[in-house]
């Protein structure tokens, strides 16, 4: 038999799965980006990758939502693909846009160069630059600047979290996670300034994210013995019923879990985030603090709904307290905060308890909530990192409340817009955050949920309080003589602050499209 007949024999034997391009396009541009991003910094000349890598990475992330918005406009919802793994319906697409959405945002805060002259990332010595002069790939008087790849990293971050919120089985889901956490772990100890802290924050952020992954994949080995399959739909029809152990399900599903809580920094899971957040370079925290936080709920979104929904009379009290605890660990410790990150991040360890409640309804409108909840604190984070990252002394950025005491009158505008940001991560009224925080706790309401809505209530208000704090300082306190200046924002980092303050203004004021669209259809396996 010739090579030709083998083939044509193998072929027949082993059947090819059909894949769906238009479905996938989205992630194969974003990743196809990190990888072209990949061999710009290995071929192109150190001046020029700069320009050329903010370019290919915003031009990837617009070619990829026309094409999704191209999928969507079809009626390509409800699909999977890649043999199942995964699953392109409305839930993906909606929380694919935002991911790239914030992407965007993301993407301009960390190409700014204006703020900190030669940007925010640890630069290349001229040692550096006179060895790549020596090559030929420069010119000697080259001027040390950013090191470029930054931009391929997020790519290839930002693609992992869109498989990891599509994926249709376990295994997929924890390569995905794989492939958007290395990433992000280099990314945090890039900062320019304080160097110590910031490698501090990524080896913390390494070393609990891989003990959260060895939780996950320890939970994705026991449910597979207890299903005999990864797949979300056949743990679904296992735990319907079936005569295997328990004692697999309940450690598969509390193992399982402790991964999923971990990355979207839920308490008690969330040690690493006030470190990390800290530490981190400001539009690394940014992009991390909004795109992670989507990507993770998508994915408890999913592995709740669609595998666990049959057995969830088995950890919804587990999650009930988990959603408490968050809660009750966001606001109690925010309070006590003195340095704004960190303050921030305790405040995302609190809106991670309220995205739970939503997630644990197991509704359409639980689920619809919950993705709306995700677009709206998404995109006023990442403008509240950019506002961070203007106020500035000599040593970098002023993250002390107390230098941000008379703010107002350095500077009005951005005092402005910065306690529009804090309203909106409070939940006043005409701000996204109101209606997030509306619609997730009316779904849980409708769902007999009423105890933990009073619980998320009283938790709401009493954050309320460390956001009026910096107001406060902001407006009725006198600035220090040496105090920090506020740094014009260039293009870039203006573009971003007005995109992430806009959409706020907007969902909070004509909510309506983004409802719907996050309404449309629900998950298929």
């Amino acid at each position: 038999m010739g090579a030709t007949q083998v083939a044509v024999h193998a072929q027949q034997q082993i059947p090819i799965p059909p894949i769906d391009y238009a479905a996938i396009t989205p992630v194969l541009v974003v990743l196809g980006a990190a990888c072209v991003g990949v061999l710009v910094e290995a071929f192109v000349p150190r001046r020029s990758r700069w320009a050329t890598q903010v370019a290919l990475s915003l031009i990837a992330l617009v070619g990829a939502g026309i094409a999704l918005g191209l999928h969507a406009r079809a009626g390509g919802t409800g699909v999977t693909t890649l043999s199942d793994s995964l699953a392109v319906d409305g839930p993906t697409l909606f929380l694919w846009a935002t991911l790239l959405g914030l992407g965007v945002a993301a993407i301009l805060l960390i190409a700014d160069r204006s703020v900190e002259p030669g940007g925010a990332f640890v630069a290349e010595t001229a040692a550096e630059v006179e060895q790549d002069s020596g090559r030929g790939r420069g010119s000697t008087g080259a001027v040390a600047g950013m090191r470029t790849e930054i931009f391929p990293l997020a790519l290839f971050s930002l693609a992992g979290m869109m498989v990891f919120c599509a994926a249709n089985d376990l295994l997929t889901m924890f390569i995905a996670l794989e492939v958007l956490s290395l990433p992000l772990y280099l990314m945090c100890g890039l900062a320019k300034r304080r160097r110590l802290l910031s490698q501090e924050a990524a080896v913390k952020y390494f070393l609990l994210g891989a003990f959260a992954s060895a939780f996950f994949l320890y939970g994705l080995a026991l449910l597979y013995g207890y299903a005999g399959s990864v797949r979300l739909a056949a743990i679904a029809e296992a735990t319907a019923g079936s005569d295997r152990s328990d004692t697999l399900l309940y450690a598969g599903i509390g193992l399982l879990v402790v991964g999923l809580l971990f990355k979207a920094s839920v308490g008690p899971f969330h040690t690493w985030t006030p470190d990390v957040y800290q530490g981190a370079p400001t539009a690394v925290t940014g992009f991390m603090a909004a795109c992670t936080k989507v990507a993770a709920f998508g994915a408890i979104l999913r592995v709740l709904q669609v595998a666990l929904h049959g057995s969830s009379w088995e950890w919804r009290g587990v999650m009930w307290a988990v959603a408490i605890v968050s809660m009750v660990i966001g606001v109690v410790l925010g309070l006590t905060q003195s340095d704004i990150k960190r303050m921030i991040a305790y405040s995302s360890v609190a809106h991670a308890g309220f995205l739970l409640i939503g997630s644990i309804a197991l509704t359409e409108r639980g689920l619809s909530g919950t993705m709306f909840y995700l677009l709206a604190y998404g995109f006023t984070t990442v403008a509240v990192f950019g506002v961070i990252s203007l106020v500035r002394t000599s040593e970098g950025e002023a993250t002390h409340l107390s230098d941000w005491a008379g703010l107002a009158k350095r500077s009005p505008l951005l005092a402005a817009v910065f306690t529009f940001l804090m309203f909106a991560l409070a939940g006043i009224p005409l701000t996204s955050g109101f209606i997030g925080k509306f619609v997730v706790f009316e779904a849980a309401l409708s769902d007999g949920m009423a105890p933990l809505v009073v619980v998320a209530l009283v938790a709401s208000a009493v954050a309320a309080f460390f956001y009026l704090r910096v107001i406060v300082l902001m407006y009725f306190s006198e600035p220090a003589a040496d105090g920090p200046t506020v740094s014009v924002p260039g293009a870039f980092t203006t573009a971003a602050i007005t995109l992430g303050v806009v959409v706020t203004l907007l969902l909070g004021v004509l909510p309506t499209v983004a409802l719907d669209w996050a309404g449309v259809g629900g998950f298929v396996s």
